[in-house]
């Protein structure tokens, strides 16, 4: 197909190759760093449970897992969610200031935020939330049940509004692209990639099922969690629930 190689797809990837020939002598790409965490201080913040882990092994996880998109109209389980965000993002260890976590990041920079859209958990109100890290905690940044809006803006994928939460990631660029230039926006994209198949694995072991979503109008979810698209932007979601008979 000669569009392909006219594509921005393209031109990304031939642009931010390394050649050894090149590497130690371009000019460096000189970008300012974001903060390493993020947090909303104003917000009510709900303290998760902490994990108590058991269930399947990961090879029977990796058997079963498949993207499941129709749930059971039974609340997920406090518990079971604070499992799946310790799967996506856990901290394992420290690390000077670094916050080693469940699954690996480029530079150990983790570009990737995680939210929440709460539509059934139990001893959980219905809204949306972000998933602060180092507390291990959730923030809560409306109330309210949003799924219907989030299912819209997923180009109308009715199991956003149906499973009892999605997980909303977003990414904070220059937290990577300050050290590894544009070639960090590929990284970005494997680190996310590798939280939600932690995420996937984690729901099949627990008896769940869930699904990974790409496409969506990417300013509307924006809109929906008050980021601006360019400093912070949503790449990846997936949906959760109690897998339909």
């Amino acid at each position: 197909m000669p569009q392909y190689k006219q594509s921005l797809g393209f031109k990304f990837l031939q642009q931010t190759k390394h050649d050894r020939a090149e590497l130690l002598v371009r000019e460096r790409e000189i970008i300012s760093p974001a903060p390493w965490l993020k947090k909303y201080p104003e917000a009510h913040r709900f303290s998760l449970p902490k994990p108590s882990f058991g269930g399947e092994t990961l090879w029977e996880a990796l058997i079963k897992r498949r993207s499941i998109r129709k749930y059971r109209k039974i609340p997920l389980s406090l518990e079971d969610l604070s499992l799946l965000l310790f799967a996506g993002q856990g901290v394992t260890a420290t690390l000077g200031q670094y916050l080693l976590r469940t699954a690996p990041s480029a530079g150990a920079l983790y570009p990737i935020e995680t939210y929440l859209c709460v539509n059934n958990v139990s001893d959980l109100s219905p809204g949306l939330y972000h998933f602060e890290v180092q507390s291990f905690s959730l923030e809560t940044l409306a109330n309210g049940y949003f799924g219907r809006d989030l299912a819209e803006a997923a180009l109308g994928q009715t199991m956003c509004a149906k499973a009892p939460v999605v997980l909303v990631w977003s990414a904070i660029p220059r937290r990577t692209m300050s050290k590894y230039g544009s070639r960090g926006i590929r990284y970005v994209f494997m680190d996310v990639a590798h939280i939600c198949q932690n995420v996937l694995l984690a729901a099949t072991a627990l008896g769940l099922g869930a699904c990974p979503i790409g496409a969506f109008f990417d300013d509307e979810v924006n809109q929906l969690f008050g980021l601006d698209g360019e400093e912070e932007t949503v790449i990846y979601l997936a949906s959760v629930g109690h897998p339909a008979e």
